[in-house]
């Protein structure tokens, strides 16, 4: 689209005519006071709200404030804010910009092959959470699960990958927040990489957990209201779209104009996409790395209560399939159905919704999805600053450091690392953005270097055999392989070129995540099989971080051990069969359609909108719902005061926090 024949608007939008790139012209579309305003004003703002909520939650509920409350929530997290903790921390900026991307770039099945490539993992590691609770219900991390498994090499090898993790994951959102901020408001993106994750550091230190989950219900509200608002804008109020069947004539009319290679008919409407399919296998294989060896993920279901894991994770799953879904249909299709002048390299910095809503809506559109966009990175943000502040203090400090350590000196450790960690996160993403690193080569380039974590990871939870060289040797021997599958297929089909561009290709990115996460599966299978572990799942409650007996239950509690027993099965059945319907069904029955017509493409779009509809519907009021009764004692003033049983626990909990040569005296 850079040629300059080519720079005139197919259909008469003739502010574009002679314009070859959207963003270049050198004004913005905010000034730049909002930019400004919108990461140190409303960041403000956004972090004293959920704070002030803890406080209140602390005063009326009396929750503890020590160091396993701040990294556990007490175990106490319902359905709803699991649902919405999943929602949020899954919403990176890349599930709203390069969602849209491939999508503007493949047509309907880049926003599929996004969604539901990266749901299913969610889905999947709902079947973790339950294990979690039956197994090991107190622990904090899951590194500790790995080390009183496999002992401290494993534990330190996966300790890496777990810090690996985190730092992948919090640059690419730092760089689609700042790249996204520096077009459309002028605010420069080394600024944005340290105040984006600064934002979140008040309620993070203040509330722990349950703060980063109260916050996140906050995100997610403005997150899914946003989307809404551009959903209704494109197909059902905007007079240069304004509905399903003028976003399908406009698309079948670009596909002329620029037909998609590889499609069906050049057209942006078929699942029959040789790059979309590519992309989606991508997507699937990298990110099970980002769920399953991201500390976050663990730390929700640890801190969920027994029966709210598998409910929220399935629930948070299928929720969080509307905002790529929902949102890349939108702004990825409509911002191609109106022929906007979209430069290749726009696209892959996710600046497709930024365009568009800049179009639709003038600079109250700019705000709005800079605003989205922003609390989309902080709620993921705030998720990872606890996961890596739970991991020094549990997996370092207490593991190798003191083992003695008091409950107020982890306490303030927690505290400091979220502070330190926000700052290592924009010296990183500084780093990368020097590099001239795009948010999308991150995006693919992440499963290479932790998919051979994936296996072993959920193996030391679901399969007792396997053994601890097994899962150490197949992770360290695999990421190497991968690193040099992904540059030799790059070298190879570029004439010996390896550059940011042509790593950045689909193929060797797909060579390079295979290989990571299946030669990493296939190698801790067959290690298994020769030197098998046979493990007690027993003995992981007696791990140093089990703490005192088992609190007394009724069996027919839904929170009960023997609840989680009879749930199991059930996880395992609705997390596999709605992998086979999103990954092999869906596809599949959409394939005769070829080539969509108005009808199937109208079909398809409205189920993206009430499948947005619902999922904000359940993620704005359940949470409500479910704090029904906390709201109810606020406003009538009264304080909480605990049952015999709770004042048991608390007990439990203060035993717990003693040095172990104190706890076995008493």
């Amino acid at each position: 689209m850079s040629n300059a024949t080519q720079c005139t608007n197919l259909f008469g939008l003739t502010q574009y005519d002679g314009q070859c790139n959207f963003f270049g012209s050198g004004d913005t579309a905010l000034p730049q006071g909002l930019g400004w305003f919108i990461l140190v004003g409303l960041g403000g703002v956004f972090a004293l709200i959920p704070t002030g909520l803890i406080y209140l939650d602390r005063r009326i509920n009396g929750t503890g404030k020590d160091s396993e409350s701040f990294a556990t929530a007490g175990h106490s997290i319902g359905i709803g804010l699991t649902a919405c903790d999943i929602v949020a921390k899954w919403t990176w900026a890349a599930t709203l910009l390069q969602s849209s991307n491939v999508a503007y770039s493949f047509g309907v099945s880049g926003p599929f092959w996004y969604a539901a490539g990266a749901t299913v993992q969610v889905l999947l590691f709902a079947i973790l959470a339950v294990e979690i609770k039956r197994k090991a219900p107190h622990i904090h991390t899951f590194l500790e699960i790995i080390r009183a498994r496999w002992g401290n090499v494993a534990h330190i090898i996966f300790m890496i990958y777990g810090f690996m993790t985190n730092l992948i994951v919090t640059a690419m959102l730092i760089l689609g927040g700042a790249a996204v901020m520096e077009a459309l408001t002028g605010v420069s993106v080394y600024a944005s990489s340290f105040l984006i994750p600064a934002g979140v550091v008040i309620y993070t230190c203040v509330g722990g957990m349950k703060g980063t989950m109260v916050a996140e219900w906050l995100n997610v509200c403005v997150i899914y209201i946003a989307l809404l608002i551009f959903m209704f804008q494109v197909y059902a109020t905007n007079p240069d779209l304004g509905s399903i069947s003028t976003v399908w004539e406009r698309l079948s009319a670009v596909a002329v104009k620029y037909p998609v290679a590889d499609n069906m008919g050049g057209s942006y409407m078929t699942m029959f996409s040789k790059s979309g399919i590519i992309f989606g296998i991508i997507n699937i294989i990298g990110n099970f790395g980002t769920v399953f060896v991201d500390q976050s993920y663990w730390q929700g279901a640890i801190a969920a209560k027994p029966s709210a894991t598998y409910k929220g994770y399935l629930l948070g799953g299928l929720c969080w399939f509307a905002v790529p879904f929902t949102m890349a249909t939108t702004m990825g299709l409509g911002a191609r159905a109106l022929d906007l002048p979209i430069t290749k390299a726009e696209a892959n910095a996710g600046l497709v919704p930024p365009a568009l809503a800049v179009h639709l809506m003038g600079q109250g559109g700019a705000f709005l999805i800079t605003f989205q966009l922003f609390i989309a990175v902080t709620s993921t943000a705030c998720a990872e600053q606890m996961a890596v502040s739970t991991i020094v203090v549990y997996d370092i400090y207490k593991a190798y450091i003191n083992k003695n350590a008091s409950s107020k000196s982890m306490l303030i450790l927690q505290r400091v690392m979220v502070l330190v960690y926000a700052i290592i996160s924009g010296v990183v993403s500084v780093i990368l953005l020097k590099l001239n690193v795009s948010l999308g080569w991150v995006y693919l380039f992440m499963g290479i270097v932790i998919g051979s974590a994936v296996f072993p990871i959920a193996a030391c939870l679901t399969w007792s055999k396997c053994s601890a060289i097994a899962a150490c040797t197949s992770a360290i021997v695999t990421t190497p392989l991968a690193i040099m599958t992904w540059l030799i297929v790059a070298a190879k089909l570029n004439d010996g070129v390896i550059s940011l561009d042509t790593t950045g290709q689909d193929y060797p990115m797909l060579a390079g995540n295979l290989v990571a996460l299946f030669f990493s599966m296939l190698l801790c299978i067959i290690l298994s099989f020769i030197w098998p572990q046979g493990f007690d799942w027993e003995e992981l409650k007696k791990a140093p971080t089990a703490g005192a007996e088992e609190e007394p239950h009724n069996p027919d509690d839904e929170d009960s051990p023997e609840a989680l027993d009879r749930v199991i099965k059930f996880t395992w059945a609705t997390g596999g069969t709605l992998t086979l319907v999103l990954l092999i069904l869906w596809p599949i029955l959409a394939l005769p359609a070829k080539v969509f017509s108005e009808g199937y493409f109208t079909m398809w779009v409205i189920i993206a909108m009430i499948w947005g509809l619902v999922a904000a519907t359940i993620c704005i009021v359940l949470p409500i719902f479910e704090a029904k009764d906390m709201i109810v004692m606020v406003l009538s003033g009264k304080k909480h005061s605990p049952s015999a049983a709770e004042e048991s626990v608390q007990a439990k909990h203060a035993h717990m926090s003693l040095p172990p040569v104190q706890a076995n005296r008493t």
